[in-house]
């Protein structure tokens, strides 16, 4: 044990001495086709339960036995059996040797969504022309039209598709700096957002709002974090300050989901208090929402929201939705300029030159995707929650851990905390964990550094965020489970790291 621990401390991963089950995984190469072997079917069992509507022939064909009311074993191990391959060979694509509980950056996509979406892409090569006059309008239509009843907006109209929630963000910051140059806004006046904010969207308000005039407010939020009350006060307290020396809060940037480290926030309490506060601007940052929890803009009452449908309502990189209020008063341009400007921003946001616009026209057929599961997109979004904070649950209690946050302030995400004894003193050491992990133990997981407070005895300063998609399986979070304790038993630490 001795000398495997000095292997597994000085990050020889390749070296083929390491004992490859324990501490260096990547030296396991299975076959594709060996990982969706039906081998798999019982770490497959957290996708069974979302009871996917496979077709007629697996649906349709069941001997009923008529004496005792049930299937008999045969036919239910059929259906078990053509719900895991359905599964499966959307997600085959995938690399079968990784352990991703990393869902929450990028997304996924299945293979029917790809396939319509390349099916678009030669269209439009194959005829270009036609395709710009003919199709390409009509289909983004029909996209945002989709979103529109998803997110139960009033009007088609209030929808744009954007490729990202950062482009979104660039465009309602820019409006903000336009209202600071027309003398709207006065140098001096503020904005308000979350400490935790995504670091996009914080150079965003930098380029725009600070530059512009306008000084930042950062809403300190504690972490862990315990309760709703927790940060409501500290977002009352950063308005109060806003409104200080007769200054005036002229935008409110709120998360609704946080990223890093990952909370769900009470969005609709924030914006009721902004409006009682007469908040200019509250602009609701929600990357992470639409497919991971319930999204409802007129509930919410935000004047702009934005969500990127990649990452949690499987569509392909890269598509986002902005939903403005009031669009017509709203004066919103993209900040690409091209031959649609002035006729309003979803139109404008249509076409902003020659490029591939395939990803913002499946939104049906992801809908198609998900429509295949029992409770369709509210469904997937509860099993994912359940089993995310199963996962985390699981974890902290191995590690003798805490939770960042309570469970109902997870969404398909959770913060968990990671043993102490792996000595993970900054933010570096959180990255080049996480590098160490993806490399000797092929597991991708993004890791937190936090900051330990004064008088902290022993604290936890390191946590993982788990993502729970439907093509994860228990296996993925064993193998994290079983990577970390391994390095804790070889008292491994961050420190091994840093050369």
């Amino acid at each position: 044990m001795d000398q495997e621990c000095n292997s597994l401390q000085a990050g020889q991963c390749n070296t083929l001495s390491l004992p490859s089950d324990v501490f260096c995984p990547r030296l396991h190469t299975h076959t594709r086709s060996l990982s969706l072997s039906l081998s798999l079917s019982l770490s497959l069992s957290l996708s069974l339960s979302l009871s996917v509507k496979v077709n007629n022939m697996a649906s349709n064909n069941v001997h009923h036995d008529e004496e005792n009311g049930t299937d008999t074993e045969n036919s239910h191990n059929d259906r078990q059996k053509c719900k895991v391959l359905d599964i499966r060979s959307e997600f085959c694509h995938h690399d079968p040797d990784v352990a991703r509980i990393n869902n929450g950056s990028f997304g996924c996509c299945p293979s029917s969504v790809i396939e319509a979406q390349q099916r678009y892409q030669l269209r439009f090569l194959e005829q270009p022309d036609d395709f710009y006059f003919n199709h390409l309008k009509p289909s983004i239509l029909r996209s945002r039209q989709a979103i529109k009843t998803l997110i139960k907006a009033d009007h088609v109209d209030e929808i744009s598709i954007v490729d990202n929630a950062t482009t979104a963000a660039a465009i309602v910051l820019q409006h903000v700096k336009w209202s600071f140059f027309d003398s709207k806004f006065n140098p001096g006046d503020t904005a308000v957002m979350l400490h935790y904010a995504y670091g996009a969207v914080k150079k965003s308000v930098e380029a725009y709002v600070t530059r512009a005039g306008g000084h930042v407010i950062e809403v300190n939020m504690p972490f862990p974090v315990a309760s709703n009350d927790e940060i409501i006060a500290a977002f009352r307290n950063a308005l109060e300050l806003g409104k200080s020396n007769n200054r005036k809060v002229r935008l409110a940037v709120i998360d609704h989901i946080t990223s890093m480290p990952t909370v769900v926030i009470p969005v609709k309490e924030l914006v009721k208090m902004c409006r009682e506060q007469g908040v200019d601007r509250i602009f609701v940052d929600a990357a992470h929402a639409i497919g991971s929890i319930e999204v409802d803009v007129k509930e919410i009452g935000a004047d702009f929201y934005t969500s990127n449908l990649h990452k949690w309502l499987f569509c392909p990189p890269s598509i986002a939705f902005l939903h403005c209020r009031n669009p017509e008063v709203s004066n919103l341009h993209h900040p690409v300029v091209s031959h649609e400007y002035g006729n309003g921003l979803a139109i404008e946001s249509s076409w902003i030159g020659t490029r591939d616009y395939s990803a913002q026209l499946v939104v049906p057929e992801a809908l198609d995707f998900v429509n295949r599961f029992e409770g369709g997109l509210d469904g997937i979004r509860k099993w994912n929650h359940q089993k995310v904070v199963e996962m985390a649950e699981m974890l902290v209690k191995t590690w003798g851990t805490n939770l960042g946050s309570p469970p109902e302030m997870c969404s398909s995400m959770a913060m968990v905390g990671l043993p102490p004894s792996l000595g993970i003193a900054s933010h570096s050491d959180a990255l080049k964990l996480r590098s160490h992990l993806r490399d000797c133990f092929k597991v991708e997981v993004p890791i937190y550094y936090r900051q330990p407070k004064d008088g902290e005895v022993n604290p936890v300063t390191g946590y993982a965020r788990i993502s729970h998609q439907i093509y994860n399986t228990i296996d993925d979070y064993n193998r994290f489970r079983d990577a970390i304790s391994n390095l804790v038993n070889c008292r491994f630490t961050c420190k091994l790291l840093h050369n």
